[in-house]
């Protein structure tokens, strides 16, 4: 994990996808609820997009065909506070949380939050980092209303 830094944290949005526009706010406050919540702040750069983007990037970079839902990117340490890139796809988005009986946003935030903790150091390779992630997903959603995603 990066140490905790007292910047706050900023965020870069692009939206390339119109569903995007109307979650935006919520998301934003994910990632400042995130931030918030493990004490680093920041920089990062977050795109919403749609799947066709995202499986471009997918491929690109990780050797993966197809779409997944969120894409974290995380920067090499440095002392500009650059933490990363975030891509979250939005037809995936939207299909998980229909499948799942979850509101777009909820599930939209949950992918923030998950794509946050990538980015500083989390992972979930094995069962007590997945574990111990999903902790701090529930704690980070739990202070925005947001239902236990895994429920």
């Amino acid at each position: 994990m990066r140490a905790a830094v007292p910047d706050p944290l900023t965020v870069e949005i692009d939206i390339s996808a119109d569903i995007w526009r109307a979650h935006e706010a919520a998301i934003l406050a994910a990632l400042q609820a995130a931030s918030a919540g493990e004490g680093v702040g920041g920089e990062i750069s977050l795109l919403l997009t749609d799947d066709d983007e995202v499986a471009a990037l997918n491929e690109t970079w990780r050797g993966k065909p197809g779409p997944t839902n969120v894409l974290s990117f995380p920067a090499p340490e440095n002392p500009a506070g650059l933490l990363g890139d975030i891509a979250m796809a939005a037809q995936t988005v939207e299909r998980e949380a229909i499948s799942q009986g979850k509101s777009f946003e909820a599930h939209a935030c949950h992918l923030a939050v998950h794509g946050f903790l990538h980015l500083i150091g989390y992972d979930h390779m094995t069962t007590p980092e997945a574990e111990a992630m999903e902790a701090r997903e529930r704690a980070i959603l739990a202070s925005l209303g947001i239902p236990d995603p895994y429920a």
